[in-house]
């Protein structure tokens, strides 16, 4: 008998050459679209999102082409409430959160494989850019990264469980470049062949993030000033949600040298600048933080443990933010499960609310959400 594949399709190229691999290796496949969110109303373009109505008409032209079932499941009322409401929480916190990382951790591998495995369904497929692997000495599924590092999106997908990763396939993790995938939606001729990749978070389409917020919430962000480190006051700024860690242009002010922001201080209300120098920092500690796998588990962890002891120190490379680059990095497991990383060298604009991933060689160690930072 055939194992039954549901295919997570966003409308884009990705997922769909996804969905025509997993048919090649003999998978019984449906294919289905969460609908996430909808744009009546604000006014906005749907272009370079992934959840418009265009995206569901062309997954479902693309499930018909390759002879698939096709579904669309509205997970509206879930995705408000784990991921827009968290973003919205977070940055009134004074954090910058990343919604796509929540949206992979609680709607395509949380919520759609709990409804797969409710439907008999016995893998989820996306078309992310990652490997999984399983690894006997450790008796751990491994999360790897893609053959194809410039599309490499294992970043984003360190929250994934054990059983998460044992039910979920990367059918692009080992394809070398983008022009091979575009390639293979021509051939079998797909209707989004030549569509641009999805660019913006899908519920902020323009990227003006204190509009989401003030929508949202129905109120006006309050003006404060802009301090230096030594409090001196420089200007008057628009709402703290308007700005973020490393931010220089759009401040508004004309200072005589080029200046960043180090920090915001939500009781006083102040937004902290600070020249290029001061923004380089060695240590944070990360929360809410899921390991998956380390070299020497069992000695680390042992058997059946979800995270190494604590006091475990390991040595790592480190991804800040997603487009940052790794760096050499020690890590120590605190009382409590929170991690502490201390970099080799100081690194620039580590941001609160970020999400910091752990890598050793090509295997994600884990990664969790960056909740302090210091000097």
């Amino acid at each position: 008998m055939k194992k039954k594949a549901l295919i997570a399709m966003s409308g884009g190229v990705d997922s769909s050459v996804a969905a025509a691999l997993m048919i090649q290796k003999g998978y019984e496949c449906t294919g289905c679209t969460m609908r996430l969110f909808d744009y009546t109303g604000i006014h906005l373009p749907e272009q370079n999102t992934c959840c418009g109505l265009d995206d569901v008409q062309d997954a479902r032209s693309v499930a018909e082409t390759l002879g698939m079932e096709f579904k669309v499941l509205n997970f509206m009322d879930e995705f408000r409430c784990r991921v827009m409401d968290r973003f919205v929480d977070e940055y009134l916190r004074g954090r910058t959160p990343n919604p796509c990382i929540d949206c992979n951790r609680y709607m395509k591998f949380g919520r759609l494989w709990e409804w797969a495995k409710e439907n008999g369904y016995d893998v989820i497929v996306t078309g992310h850019y990652a490997h999984v692997s399983y690894d006997e000495d450790s008796g751990r599924w491994c999360l790897e990264r893609a053959k194809n590092t410039s599309k490499d999106q294992s970043y984003v997908l360190y929250a994934m469980s054990q059983e998460q990763l044992a039910h979920t396939r990367f059918p692009l993790g080992e394809a070398q470049d983008k022009n091979q995938i575009r390639t293979l939606a021509k051939q079998y001729g797909f209707v989004n062949s030549s569509k641009p990749d999805s660019q913006d978070i899908c519920f902020v389409p323009d990227g003006v993030y204190a509009d989401f917020i003030e929508r949202q919430t129905g109120e006006t962000p309050a003006h404060g000033n802009f301090v230096d480190e030594q409090g001196n006051i420089l200007g008057e700024h628009k709402g703290l949600v308007r700005y973020t860690i490393g931010q220089r242009k759009g401040l508004g002010l004309a200072l005589p040298q080029p200046m960043f922001v180090k920090r915001k201080d939500m009781e006083r209300n102040e937004v902290i600048l600070t020249v290029s120098e001061g923004l380089y920092t060695r240590r944070l500690v990360a929360e809410d933080f899921n390991w998956i796998w380390t070299p020497g588990w069992r000695q680390n962890a042992g058997d059946g443990a979800d995270a190494p002891r604590a006091g475990t120190i390991l040595e790592v490379t480190a991804k800040p933010r997603y487009r940052a680059k790794e760096a050499p990095a020690s890590v120590r497991v605190l009382e409590g499960g929170n991690v502490e990383i201390l970099f080799h060298e100081p690194q620039r604009a580590l941001t609160t609310g970020q999400a910091v991933v752990l890598y050793s060689g090509d295997k994600v160690v884990g990664g969790g959400t960056i909740a302090e930072v210091t000097e």
